[in-house]
């Protein structure tokens, strides 16, 4: 897609193609060995990688924050894995059968291995807690040790289940069996669900795709089999980090889909440059050199765009963006190093067969048409773009975080099922919305929680209070209105200002979302400015401008708007929702909107470096800037098409999952790729392009100077092919010498207006 050096002949960086096309060389010559490597990856990534479900962890909360270290303390106190909460319902609760049957399945479950407690209505002090206001169900709530297995956990499950046996003491009663522990085996079992369903309904549709744009199933297919091969590095991957850190299992979908999207993307230039290459007359082994030199360097920068986007994650302390930021870092470099080491091999064993392009690209088609029609009125397409795009992302001003919880799980879920029958039902033991962790006796928990916390305006009660341990008791405290909305953030605010003297935290959903929300507004700025700087200094050493870079971070942020501005209007507001199979919650889970600000961030970034290092290298030929963006867009518009298009697909087969979650970022990521590669690719850069000219390239002195001494330049000295090559492939003398690069690459271009000072070797 583009070639890459420092200008120095001696800089490290100059060398890099050479290097490049070496490695290439080496993975033809030993692909069988590259081939077993890459297939003992898969294999392991299936067999090891696929139970990095299982030690995944369902909620991390903001790292540090005050939410988190109440959670903390809690479990430090007394230690528990959860609870499994069983509904009994379908007969009456004073009905004696019922009684019988549900207090022998107590007595049996507390003699279990790993069961801590165990708590029903007919014990005393729980009726009311425990029993539906209507006395037509209750409630069984079972308390595991910390430690508690999967297997223990179900021995429990079964038993509570056996109450509804026809057989049993209670005939006709009807159980459900929830509680955060099944919640969290549900969330895990639906996640990877998801993620199998995205893969499986992803990559034929990938495959179609691609036989449409190389017009042959052999080319078609290597993209497919190196998407498939990272899949499995990342698998592997994400292994080792759950190993040593808490990896959310929402990270797993997330990188997944990161790794699908970029290994085909990466693998589909490669196999573009390979067959415009073979398309030159040169045989198999020097188009596989030759790609690597040059599609190879467009595939490492790429990566490390996403990689710098990415690393803005690093600066926030919730253990959630950290994990996301290491995974999908390593997702990356996976993904690269599958593009430059297994696509090479697999071009070794198929290149024969891939055809190559029957005519050149023309210079004059679809897209340059339309740049010239956006020239024309360049002002006034810039500005109804730039309208457009901000009305979309206006929604999102009003955005409300949540923190979803069981609402993640499709309606069919029985843990979700289970929760909402308690907090309709069972008020009394449903989760509070805010509770407050004492370090102190039950006495002084009690005087607080009456002295100060009972008096706080948006309190509407406080639950009795209840010992964790002698020297660390909670206070649940219920709010007025939504349990997460702006009533229950100022009582978490209120709680915090008003602590009685004593040491407390402050907890619960609200809680977590006022942290996650504190988060963002200290440390988002810094994480932006990383990202931000990062993309600047990478566009600069590309372009030798410090116009174009500010610019293209600007038409970033207006794409990225749009992206969290659908995402606003669809799931809080619950636009298509029935068509999408999705209840809304009337917010967005906490952390989606970073992450699809960095992903979709990096993954937009490779398609402006694909457009602009084009048009540049066009400028440098001598083209004016007018022409220079027509035939550059002519020339990448294909290709940033099928790209995009390809990202879409992935990313709308995971959205067809059930996980909440994962709809989310699959949905918002596939707007932002369809949005940045039409509107902003094809229309609003032309525009701005065109209406600064000139002034697109400029740069103080100094900079120019750094520009000149290490900036990257887009192309690599690659060897001309050999005459009898070009004779046979039917080349003008000018392409046989490997000069003028549209020409090398098989591309037809028109007369440059000014003459050339240099020449270049092709583009990818």
């Amino acid at each position: 897609m583009l070639r890459l050096i420092a200008t120095p002949a001696n800089s490290p960086v100059a060398a890099a193609p050479g290097r490049l096309a070496a490695l290439g060389r080496a993975c033809r010559r030993h692909r069988r060995w590259v081939l077993a490597f890459w297939v003992a990856v898969l294999a392991l990534g299936v067999l090891i990688g696929g139970r990095v479900f299982e030690g995944s962890v369902t909620h991390t909360a903001s790292g540090g924050a005050e939410s988190a270290q109440g959670g903390n303390v809690v479990a430090a106190a007394n230690p528990s894995a959860g609870s499994i909460t069983a509904v009994v319902s379908g007969r009456q609760v004073d009905d004696p059968a019922v009684r019988t049957a549900v207090t022998s399945a107590a007595a049996d479950i507390a003699k279990l291995p790993g069961v801590l407690s165990v708590s029903d209505a007919y014990q005393p002090g729980q009726a009311t807690a425990l029993t539906a206001a209507d006395g037509s169900g209750s409630l069984v709530d079972v308390r595991m040790a910390d430690g508690a297995g999967t297997a223990q956990q179900q021995a429990v499950s079964q038993r509570l289940a056996a109450i509804q046996d026809p057989g049993g003491q209670a005939p006709g009663s009807q159980v459900k069996v929830g509680g955060d522990l099944v919640v969290q085996q549900e969330v895990k079992a639906q996640t990877q669900s998801d993620t199998t369903f995205g893969e499986i309904v992803t990559l034929p549709l990938t495959l179609v795709v691609m036989v449409l744009v190389f017009g042959g199933l052999a080319a078609a297919s290597l993209p497919v089999i190196g998407a498939v091969a990272s899949v499995g590095g990342a698998l592997l991957a994400m292994f080792g980090f759950s190993r040593i850190m808490d990896l959310d299992t929402s990270v797993l979908p997330i990188a997944t889909v990161l790794g699908l999207g970029l290994s085909i993307d990466y693998a589909l230039l490669m196999v573009n440059r390979f067959r415009e290459e073979r398309g030159r007359g040169a045989e198999i082994a020097e188009a596989i050199d030759r790609t690597a030199a040059t599609a190879g360097r467009t595939v490492a920068f790429s990566g490390l765009t996403v990689a710098v986007a990415l690393s803005g994650l690093f600066v926030f302390t919730s253990p959630v963006f950290r994990a996301v930021a290491a995974a999908g870092v390593s997702v990356v470099v996976i993904a690269v190093l599958a593009a430059l080491t297994l696509v090479p091999a697999l071009l070794g064993f198929a290149g024969h067969r891939i055809k190559p392009p029957k005519r050149a690209e023309p210079s004059e088609g679809f897209f340059a048409r339309t740049v010239r029609l956006v020239q024309r009125r360049a002002v006034p397409v810039a500005l109804v773009c730039v309208a457009l795009l901000t009305a979309a992302g206006a929604p999102f001003l009003g955005a409300e975080m949540r923190s979803t919880g069981v609402a993640a799980l499709p309606t069919s879920s029985v843990g979700r099922q289970v929760a909402e029958t308690v907090k309709e039902k069972f008020p009394q033991a449903a989760p509070a919305p805010v509770t407050v962790v004492v370090e102190g006796g039950r006495q002084a928990a009690a005087q607080y929680a009456d002295q100060v916390v009972a008096k706080l305006p948006g309190v509407s009660g406080v639950r009795a209070v209840q010992e964790v341990s002698p020297r660390v008791s909670t206070v649940d405290v219920l709010v007025h209105g939504d349990p997460q909305g702006a009533a229950a953030k100022q009582v978490v605010e209120e709680l915090r200002d008003h602590r009685g003297g004593l040491k407390t935290y402050v907890t619960g959903d609200a809680a977590g979302v006022v942290d996650f929300q504190h988060e963002l507004v200290s440390r988002g700025p810094w994480a932006f400015g990383l990202v931000a700087v990062g993309t600047l200094v990478l566009l600069f050493l590309m372009t030798g401008s410090v116009v174009m870079p500010v610019k293209a971070l600007l038409m970033n942020l207006l794409s990225l708007g749009c992206s969290l501005g659908a995402l606003t209007l669809v799931f809080q507001h619950g636009w298509f929702a029935g068509p999408l199979g999705f209840t809304p919650t009337g917010g967005l889970e906490t952390f989606v909107p970073v992450l699809v600000f960095a992903f979709a961030f990096g993954l937009s970034m490779d398609y402006e470096v694909f457009l602009l290092a084009r048009i540049k290298e066009l400028k440098d030929q001598g083209y004016g800037c007018k022409q220079a963006v027509q035939v550059g867009l002519q020339q990448s518009g294909r290709i940033i098409t099928s790209a995009a298009s390809l990202m879409v697909i992935v990313f709308a087969g995971f959205a067809a999952g059930q996980m909440l979650m994962v709809k989310e970022m699959g949905i918002a990521l596939a707007v932002a790729v369809a949005v940045d590669a039409t509107l902003v690719r094809c229309l609003l850069v032309p525009a701005a392009m065109s209406f600064f000219g000139e002034f697109n390239w400029w740069a103080p002195a100094p900079l120019k100077r750094l520009y000149r001494r290490y900036g990257l330049r887009e192309h690599v000295e690659l060897p001309p092919l050999s005459p009898l090559e070009a004779e046979g492939a039917g080349l003008p003398e000018r392409q046989a010498a490997g000069t003028g690069t549209g020409a090398a690459a098989g591309i037809a271009l028109p007369a440059p207006r000014a003459p050339k000072l240099a020449q270049p070797a092709p583009t990818v």
